[in-house]
Protein backbone atom coordinates (compact mmCIF):
# COMPACT_ATOMS: atom_id res chain seq x y z
CA UNK A 1 0.00 0.00 0.00
CA UNK A 2 1.80 3.60 -0.94
CA UNK A 3 0.62 6.39 0.74
CA UNK A 4 0.41 9.83 -0.94
CA UNK A 5 2.88 11.83 0.88
CA UNK A 6 2.06 15.07 -0.60
CA UNK A 7 -1.53 14.87 0.45
CA UNK A 8 -0.24 13.65 4.28
CA UNK A 9 2.15 16.31 5.08
CA UNK A 10 -0.21 18.67 3.90
CA UNK A 11 -2.59 17.43 6.72
CA UNK A 12 0.06 17.35 9.13
CA UNK A 13 1.18 21.16 8.35
CA UNK A 14 -2.81 22.69 8.44
CA UNK A 15 -3.31 19.88 11.99
CA UNK A 16 0.51 21.56 13.37
CA UNK A 17 -0.79 25.51 12.40
CA UNK A 18 -4.00 24.74 14.65
CA UNK A 19 -2.61 23.68 17.66
CA UNK A 20 0.68 26.92 17.21
CA UNK A 21 -2.48 29.20 17.05
CA UNK A 22 -1.95 31.81 19.77
CA UNK A 23 0.65 29.27 21.21
CA UNK A 24 4.34 30.81 21.16
CA UNK A 25 5.84 28.64 23.28
CA UNK A 26 9.26 27.00 21.66
CA UNK A 27 8.76 23.89 24.15
CA UNK A 28 4.67 23.56 23.94
CA UNK A 29 4.81 23.27 20.31
CA UNK A 30 7.81 21.18 20.10
CA UNK A 31 6.47 18.61 22.16
CA UNK A 32 2.92 18.86 20.02
CA UNK A 33 4.88 18.55 16.71
CA UNK A 34 6.48 15.38 18.00
CA UNK A 35 3.28 13.84 18.85
CA UNK A 36 1.24 14.70 16.14
CA UNK A 37 4.25 13.61 13.74
CA UNK A 38 4.83 10.43 15.92
CA UNK A 39 0.72 9.64 15.55
CA UNK A 40 1.07 10.81 11.33
CA UNK A 41 3.60 9.36 9.76
CA UNK A 42 3.85 5.32 9.24
CA UNK A 43 7.30 3.04 10.39
CA UNK A 44 8.64 5.95 12.83
CA UNK A 45 10.49 4.68 16.21
CA UNK A 46 11.11 8.15 17.19
CA UNK A 47 10.25 11.51 16.43
CA UNK A 48 11.54 15.04 18.39
CA UNK A 49 13.78 17.79 18.88
CA UNK A 50 16.92 18.84 20.05
CA UNK A 51 17.78 22.30 20.93
CA UNK A 52 21.27 23.55 20.93
CA UNK A 53 22.60 25.03 23.56
CA UNK A 54 26.46 26.39 22.90
CA UNK A 55 28.15 23.28 21.50
CA UNK A 56 26.00 20.66 22.27
CA UNK A 57 22.57 19.55 20.68
CA UNK A 58 20.28 18.73 23.83
CA UNK A 59 17.35 16.71 24.05
CA UNK A 60 14.02 18.75 23.82
CA UNK A 61 10.59 17.39 23.65
CA UNK A 62 9.75 13.52 21.98
CA UNK A 63 8.17 10.34 21.32
CA UNK A 64 9.77 7.13 21.77
CA UNK A 65 12.08 5.14 23.45
CA UNK A 66 14.76 7.08 25.87
CA UNK A 67 17.19 8.93 23.71
CA UNK A 68 20.89 10.48 23.79
CA UNK A 69 20.67 13.59 25.94
CA UNK A 70 23.86 15.40 24.63
CA UNK A 71 24.80 15.15 21.14
CA UNK A 72 27.97 17.52 20.45
CA UNK A 73 27.49 19.87 17.09
CA UNK A 74 29.40 17.99 14.31
CA UNK A 75 29.08 14.66 15.69
CA UNK A 76 26.51 11.82 14.02
CA UNK A 77 23.68 12.54 12.02
CA UNK A 78 21.51 15.50 14.21
CA UNK A 79 25.12 17.05 14.73
CA UNK A 80 26.25 16.78 11.08
CA UNK A 81 22.91 18.60 10.25
CA UNK A 82 23.28 21.11 13.01
CA UNK A 83 26.55 21.95 11.45
CA UNK A 84 25.85 21.85 7.97
CA UNK A 85 22.59 23.73 8.29
CA UNK A 86 21.17 21.31 5.98
CA UNK A 87 18.63 18.33 6.12
CA UNK A 88 20.41 15.00 6.18
CA UNK A 89 18.78 11.89 5.11
CA UNK A 90 20.14 8.63 5.89
CA UNK A 91 18.46 4.85 4.27
CA UNK A 92 20.85 3.21 6.83
CA UNK A 93 22.55 5.01 9.60
CA UNK A 94 25.17 1.59 10.25
CA UNK A 95 26.57 2.83 7.00
CA UNK A 96 26.68 6.33 8.34
CA UNK A 97 29.97 6.88 9.57
CA UNK A 98 30.22 8.38 13.20
CA UNK A 99 26.23 7.35 13.60
CA UNK A 100 25.34 7.91 17.12
CA UNK A 101 23.02 4.48 18.02
CA UNK A 102 20.35 5.98 20.52
CA UNK A 103 18.11 3.09 19.73
CA UNK A 104 19.96 -0.14 17.89
CA UNK A 105 16.58 -0.79 16.77
CA UNK A 106 16.92 2.45 14.36
CA UNK A 107 17.85 2.06 10.62
CA UNK A 108 17.37 4.97 8.67
CA UNK A 109 16.86 8.48 9.74
CA UNK A 110 15.87 12.08 8.73
CA UNK A 111 17.10 15.16 10.32
CA UNK A 112 16.02 18.91 9.75
CA UNK A 113 17.93 21.55 11.32
CA UNK A 114 16.11 24.15 13.04
CA UNK A 115 17.59 27.32 11.29
CA UNK A 116 16.87 30.85 12.82
CA UNK A 117 18.80 34.15 12.27
CA UNK A 118 21.48 32.25 9.80
CA UNK A 119 21.61 29.77 12.91
CA UNK A 120 20.83 26.30 13.64
CA UNK A 121 19.20 26.15 17.15
CA UNK A 122 18.52 22.72 16.99
CA UNK A 123 16.95 20.04 14.78
CA UNK A 124 13.69 17.72 14.30
CA UNK A 125 14.80 14.05 14.05
CA UNK A 126 13.53 11.57 12.89
CA UNK A 127 14.41 7.77 13.04
CA UNK A 128 12.40 4.50 11.83
CA UNK A 129 13.21 0.92 11.63
CA UNK A 130 13.05 0.46 7.83
CA UNK A 131 16.01 0.96 5.87
CA UNK A 132 15.37 4.16 2.98
CA UNK A 133 12.35 5.23 5.04
CA UNK A 134 12.88 8.98 4.26
CA UNK A 135 13.05 10.14 0.84
CA UNK A 136 13.06 13.88 -0.67
CA UNK A 137 9.32 13.93 -0.32
CA UNK A 138 9.69 13.38 3.38
CA UNK A 139 12.37 16.12 3.70
CA UNK A 140 10.27 19.09 1.79
CA UNK A 141 7.08 18.08 3.89
CA UNK A 142 9.19 18.11 7.30
CA UNK A 143 11.14 21.28 6.13
CA UNK A 144 7.45 23.02 6.33
CA UNK A 145 6.52 21.50 9.28
CA UNK A 146 9.98 23.04 10.92
CA UNK A 147 9.22 26.68 9.12
CA UNK A 148 5.57 26.51 10.72
CA UNK A 149 7.17 25.67 14.25
CA UNK A 150 9.56 28.28 13.75
CA UNK A 151 7.16 31.21 12.66
CA UNK A 152 4.71 29.71 15.66
CA UNK A 153 7.33 29.64 17.97
CA UNK A 154 9.13 32.67 20.33
CA UNK A 155 12.61 31.77 20.81
CA UNK A 156 13.39 35.46 22.43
Amino acid sequence: MSIDKTALYRDLLLQAKGLFDGIRDPIANAANLSALIWHGLPDLNWAGFYFRKGDVLLLGPFQGKPACVRIPVGKGVCGAAAEKQEAIIVGDVHAFLGHIACDSASNAEIVVPLIADGQAIGVLDLDSPEFNRFDAEDQLGLEALVRAFLDGSDFS
